[in-house]
């Protein structure tokens, strides 16, 4: 029987986004500097931010981050899709910490017991998986570990259900766990995928104004419906539930951008999008 690791290694370090620590911590910090956001008028709770590789979203996702930088949480939850094939609803790691080229992050064990203990009497499951070689969930810690201040312990959620009720009962027990502590919550998605550049523009519009409406299951019903289009869409709504359930009210859309801002190559685009989900009374 081989043993796990205590740290989960990168597996995309220096290819999704650069593995020299310097170099990415500069990135970062540009990404966030040159982001312009618009006034917040409330307590960001969550962030929605894409997750392709830094040279494609990170623009965009620099306006997700720059929204909370300089806050102090104690815990991170970050939701993510799980892109390869699983049979298990939702997922989270079997390691200790996660690793980049920017430090060690402590996962917080005593929350996931929690959850899954929690889960376990509403008859859900959350399973645990070593090596994973899940990009969408990691790509956004070092723009954490840069945007944060101070330490920080990590709550990783995989999600590949798309059931309103299984996503739902997640994000009200994920609240409870983190009611009583200064908690972040960090939804991890692109948008739609390889349509030409038009119609792109078109289905992210939609599913940005569903999600900007604060209607998780308008989000999902876009995805089944192909009126619009959200890689995450699970996550993005188990957030949103989880926010709404510690007084958020409010979403604002930060950043729209397609890869074609990046490369030129307007044929077949994927789309990025990055909000603020607020707590504004």
């Amino acid at each position: 029987m081989v043993a796990v690791s205590d740290v989960r290694p990168s597996p995309i370090a220096g290819t999704w986004y650069s593995g020299d620590a310097q170099r990415l911590r500069r990135q970062v910090e540009t990404y966030l500097s040159e982001a312009h956001i618009p006034s917040l008028n409330g307590e960001v709770v969550a962030v929605v931010a894409p997750h392709a590789g830094h040279r494609y979203s990170g623009r965009t996702a620099g306006h997700a981050f720059a929204a909370v930088r300089g806050q102090s949480p104690e815990v991170v939850a970050v939701l993510s899709p799980f892109h390869a094939m699983h049979p298990a609803e939702l997922l989270t790691t079997a390691h200790q910490a996660y690793a980049t080229p920017l430090g060690l992050i402590p996962v917080d064990h005593e929350a996931l017991l929690i959850l899954e203990q929690d889960l376990a009497e509403q008859h859900l499951s959350l399973t645990r998986v070593a090596y994973d070689s899940e990009h969408s969930l990691e790509i956004e810690l070092p723009f954490l570990q840069v945007a944060l201040q101070g330490d920080f312990r990590l709550l990783p959620l995989m999600v590949r259900s798309h059931s309103p009720q299984v996503l739902q009962t997640l994000g009200k027990l994920l609240a409870q766990v983190l009611k009583d502590r200064r908690a972040l919550l960090v939804a991890s998605t692109d948008l739609s995928h390889f349509y030409p550049e038009k119609i792109a523009r078109q289905l992210d519009a939609e599913m940005l104004r569903r999600l900007e409406a604060f209607d998780p299951l308008a989000m999902l019903e876009a995805e089944t419906t192909g009126k619009g289009f959200a890689c995450g869409v699970g996550a993005v709504a188990a957030t949103l539930w989880a926010a709404r359930a510690l007084g958020a009210d409010r979403v604002s859309i930060l950043h729209h951008s397609t890869s074609a801002d990046e490369t030129g190559d307007y044929s077949a685009v994927v789309g990025y999008g990055a909000a603020a989900i607020l707590r504004t009374v």
